[in-house]
């Protein structure tokens, strides 16, 4: 019995255990039922939401447009944002903020911060000395950097996704250019964190737009792979992409489409607004020409003038795309001067000549990223506003070769749609069909560190390593781990970008520091001396690079092993438990391993260093735990040549050095013998099986961030309770003119009322009088004094004018409502009435209500008549001015307490059995009812066994009183009738049975 029990007790942990993962889940999903994605461009965001019942929509902004402007206007009390914001920006350029993400993650020394100061000198740009990094000076007291003008625009563009969605929204996916760097990605999670925002991830837009293109064409996916290439022209800049698409194996759910990036170019500055600023420039040289002999300011001095003519340019570049001239023209540039000017599309051609021979470049960049050829690309697709342009159109064709150029996906909502698929597939809150993303590294990353070797006897020197850590267009997200085996005291290594000769000169520059960051390790001597005897596996230190593209030093530890001899153990029960639950999650992978797929984990020892040869003995591993999601590949996808080379290291380091991988067990290899032939059973019991001792020494790390540093924590949070203050003042200046329209809305509808006949029938002359005064007196105090009345106050005039009102309003309802509810009060009384003499009317034998109940429905359907005819007399008998004493809430409560009793009665007739008919003295039962169905007085008899269908079966004799035949009712089996029926069958014939009673 204790056995039995002790088997229960774990089975019951497990269970509980189970139980509470579960309702912590479900727990964790209330809040996460709705998620979204922003396309965060350079002139335009687009926002789309998935939630139960709404799957991949794009929000509509308070305009009901499915596009809203990158723009804020901050003022000393109050901000606009999206449509509002753009029509500030001509009445107050300065305050208004525009193409902000351009500065982004930039040094203020960066060519990038010079050509937006060109581009907008109406703003002005302080610097910040701690981060080398500019910020908007909007007055003396308002100062923002980018980061936290971006956190308001993320904050708003999420308020416009939970009004849509009706409820609150905290997980979210965003895009951003494939061309950022990890300062510039770190800058956007840190907007994000200061909006409240969970980043499920940083997906690149143009890796967005080829899962939403893949989504939609999932049918046409097969295992040939297919090359697409996706040419994306923004307001800001330009990328091309080359995505191949085909099914792969998935360990998981079989065969499932992938999309791969193979190749990516791009174009930092090449777009529509550099094309609008050129348009800008030649207009404002047009109105200074026409304005020549007047003595006039440049129109560039003027930044009211310049915005209009953005705008304008803008609206123009949109037309000639369609059309070969237009008349650009604008109502009081400056001075109260109106300007009209004729721009033809080759004007408009000839300005932007230069930019358009920039249009293959990204082209070509792709094609050498990706080793392939124009011919191995099936189909050139068009994304981004910019494409539109007719010469751009024509230059890529030209550049590309083909027929014609792909226009079959929404150029503006490609990248928002794949965005919210893959915020969809990263919530736990819904399920999606797999679709395989294997994004591309676009800058290699690479450790590099420092260590003496001694070349000759007695002479040493320092040797400079380079290990690349993440090579360019590898996949990711994924894990590496870099092993130091030649350190026995703290040292320092190096995080830096790799080989950046694909960029040129002046990308170089705008890319910012080459440096990531430098690594400084402490501990590492103290843990060689805390484990003496055991053999040094050396410091590992484990890296990632997340599903945002984001570099992460995770951990170092000091790894050491040595062998122990033991008899096996037992599983302890707990360690059962542990092993059952991890079982029923997936056998036990880590979170990451599960969302993303890991690979096997690959042991490489790369001997060489880049560009030249380590030394003998010399063991820098470098293992690698790739994120991308797992697969047997039929076809695999191409290899990576590095990857191959490192694999066949491994295998001849692992011969040389006789090292074994770290996931290799003993008991696997050692124990085969040397001869390779397997030991016995029997054997294997003798022998003691060894097994490797590991212990792990956590080391400490100090980050010295190279490329940009980040915010400080007090910093961080102080920018969050920045932006959140500025919210709440947002919310309470709503919350205030939502008040003080609410009251001036009331003053004017009740002095309207009060001409109105309904209302001037039930109040005399001194009410209305009385009520028109206050209303008159609240409207002049709203005039005079409402501009800087509190919420409260103006809450407290609205609640003084309606309990003035109250009286007039109630008497006027009321009125309203006694029609109808006396008319469904009658129409009850009469059907409850007709209902009660029909009961009365049933047969004693037949009756199924107690006279107690039809004389308790009586008295109810009386006191009801009586309560009707004294109140509807009372009421008569008052001036329509007073009080009234006929309310529609009694009539309401008489009509539920009568209904009450009506519905007890009915539901008690609906389920009440029938009783049983007393028999006559022949054994038969009386004539079935007149309602009797035909199907119920005919039933199809069932011949017996060995009787012909057309033998009849022996009826009955007549009798004096006729009676249906015996087979024409159902019978009980067992009664009377069935007994007589079963003696006058002949003799070794079975009875008839009829349908029911089979």
């Amino acid at each position: 019995m204790a056995a039995t029990i002790r088997r229960q007790r774990p089975r019951r942990l497990a269970c509980w255990a189970l139980m509470a993962v579960l309702l912590a889940d479900l727990l964790a999903l209330s809040d996460t039922l709705a998620v979204m994605s922003v396309d965060l461009g350079s002139e335009s965001m687009k926002v789309a939401i998935v939630k139960p019942g709404v799957p991949m929509e794009i929000v509509l902004n308070k305009e009901s447009r499915r596009k809203t402007p990158v723009t804020v206007t901050l003022k000393e009390n109050e901000r606009f944002f999206g449509d509002s914001a753009a029509s500030m920006a001509i009445k107050n350029p300065k305050a208004t903020l525009r193409y902000f993400q351009h500065l982004l993650g930039k040094q203020e020394n960066n060519p990038h911060v010079a050509l937006y100061r060109a581009r907008f000198p109406e703003h002005e740009l302080g610097f910040d000395p701690q981060r080398q990094t500019v910020y908007f000076q909007i007055s003396p007291q308002l100062q923002f950097s980018p980061e936290e003008v971006l956190s308001m625009l993320l904050n708003y563009s999420r308020s416009l996704a939970e009004d849509f969605a009706e409820q609150p929204i905290k997980d979210a996916v965003i895009t951003v250019p494939a061309f950022f760097n990890q300062a510039e990605r770190r800058a956007v999670l840190q907007a994000a964190h200061m909006a409240g925002l969970k980043v499920l991830q940083l997906i690149n837009d143009n890796t967005a737009t080829a899962l939403s293109y893949g989504v939609f064409r999932r049918k046409d996916i097969n295992s040939t792979a297919q090359n697409v290439m996706f040419y994306d022209m923004g307001a800001g800049s330009t990328v091309c992409t080359i995505v191949t698409y085909q099914t792969v194996k998935t360990k998981d759910a079989g065969m499932q489409p992938q999309l791969q990036v193979r190749g990516v170019g791009f174009d930092r500055t090449l777009g529509g607004l550099e094309m609008e600023l050129r348009l800008r420039e030649h207009l404002a040289g047009i109105f200074n020409e026409q304005r020549k002999g007047q003595r006039a300011k440049d129109v560039r001095e003027n930044p009211r003038a310049m915005a209009k003519l953005l705008r304008e340019a803008n609206r123009l570049k949109t037309v000639l795309s369609a059309n070969a001239d237009h008349m650009a023209q604008i109502e009081g540039l400056m001075d109260d001067v109106d300007f009209k000017a004729k721009v033809t599309r080759a004007e408009f051609e000839e300005l932007c000549a230069d930019l358009f021979e920039r249009v293959p470049g990204p082209v070509q960049q792709a094609l050498q990223s990706a080793e392939m050829k124009l011919d191995e690309i099936e189909q050139v697709i068009l994304v981004g506003g910019a494409t539109r342009v007719p010469k751009v159109q024509e230059v890529l064709l030209k550049a590309v070769g083909k027929e014609e150029l792909g226009k079959n996906i929404n150029a503006d909502e490609a990248a928002a749609m794949g965005a919210v698929y893959q915020a969809a597939a990263l919530s736990k809150a819904f399920k999606v069909k797999p679709f395989v993303v294997r994004d591309a590294v676009i800058y290699p990353i690479l450790v590099e560190f420092t260590r003496e070797v001694e070349e000759e006897p007695g002479v040493r020197s320092l040797k400079h390593n380079k290990r690349v850590l993440f090579c360019r267009m590898g996949p990711y997200p994924q894990r590496k781990v870099i092993t130091f085996n030649r350190y026995n005291h703290d040292f320092n290594f190096h995080i830096n970008y790799g080989d950046l000769g694909f960029l040129g000169p002046e990308d170089l520059r705008v890319f910012g520091s080459q440096n990531l960051t430098t690594v400084k390790l402490k501990g590492v001597g103290e843990s060689f001396k805390k484990y003496p005897d055991y053999e040094s596996k050396g410091i590992k230190a484990h890296f990632n690079l997340d599903e945002s593209g984001v570099l992460s030093l995770d951990r170092v530890e000091s790894v050491f092993e040595t062998l122990v001899e033991d008899s096996p153990e037992e599983e302890s029960t707990l360690t059962k438990l542990g092993n059952t639950i991890s079982s029923l999650f997936g056998g036990g992978a880590t979170q990451d391993t599960k969302e993303n797929g890991t690979d096997t984990v690959q042991e490489e020892e790369e001997g060489a260093a880049e560009g030249s040869k380590a030394e003998p003995g010399e063991q820098a591993e470098l293992r690698e735990e790739a994120e991308a999601p797992t697969e047997d590949t039929s076809p695999p996808p191409p290899p990576e040549p590095k990857e191959d080379v490192a694999t066949e290291g491994e295998k001849a380091a692992e011969k040389d050095n006789g090292v074994k991988p770290e996931a290799q067990k003993p008991s696997e290899k050692d124990e085969a013998g040397a001869e390779g032939v397997p030991p016995t059973l029997e054997e294997e019991k003798k022998q003691k099986p060894a097994r490797k001792q590991r212990m792990v020494e956590e080391i400490g790390v100090e980050l010295v961030v190279l490329d940009l540093p980040d915010l400080r924590q007090d910093e961080l949070a102080r920018s969050a309770q920045k932006l959140q203050d500025l919210t709440l003042r947002d919310l309470e200046k709503q919350e205030r003119e939502k008040a003080a329209n609410s009251l001036e809305a009331f003053i004017f509808e009740t002095q309207d009322k009060l001409y109105q006949p309904e209302y001037q029938e039930v109040s005399t002359e001194e009410q209305r009088e009385d009520i028109s005064g206050r209303l008159r007196a609240t409207s002049t105090w709203l005039e005079d004094e409402g501009f800087g009345a509190t919420t409260v106050m103006l809450k407290e005039k609205l609640a003084e004018l309606r309990k003035l009102c109250q009286g007039l309003f109630f008497r006027v309802e009321e009125r309203k409502k006694w029609p109808e509810r006396l008319s469904a009060l009658d129409n009850l009384l009469n059907h409850s009435s007709m209902f009660l003499t029909g009961a009365r009317l049933i047969p004693e034998m037949d009756q199924i209500f107690t006279e107690v109940e039809m004389t308790t429905l009586e008295k109810v359907i009386n006191e009801t008549w009586a309560w009707k005819n004294v109140t509807v007399a009372e009421q008569a008998k008052l001036p329509a001015t007073e009080k009234p004493v006929l309310l529609s809430k009694d009539i309401e409560a008489k009509m539920m307490a009568l209904d009450r009793e009506v519905q007890y009665l009915l539901n008690k007739a609906k389920f009440a059995k029938p009783r049983p008919r007393p028999k006559d003295k022949n054994g038969t039962r009386a004539e079935p009812p007149l309602n009797a169905s035909a199907s119920d007085q005919g039933d199809k008899v069932i011949p017996p066994a060995g009787q012909t269908e057309d033998a009849k079966p022996i009826s009955e004799p007549e009798q004096e009183t006729r009676s249906e035949p015996a087979d024409s009712e159902p019978l009980e089996l067992g009664g009377p009738a069935a007994e007589s029926e079963q003696k006058e069958q002949p003799t070794g014939q079975k009875p008839t049975l009829k349908n029911d009673e089979l």
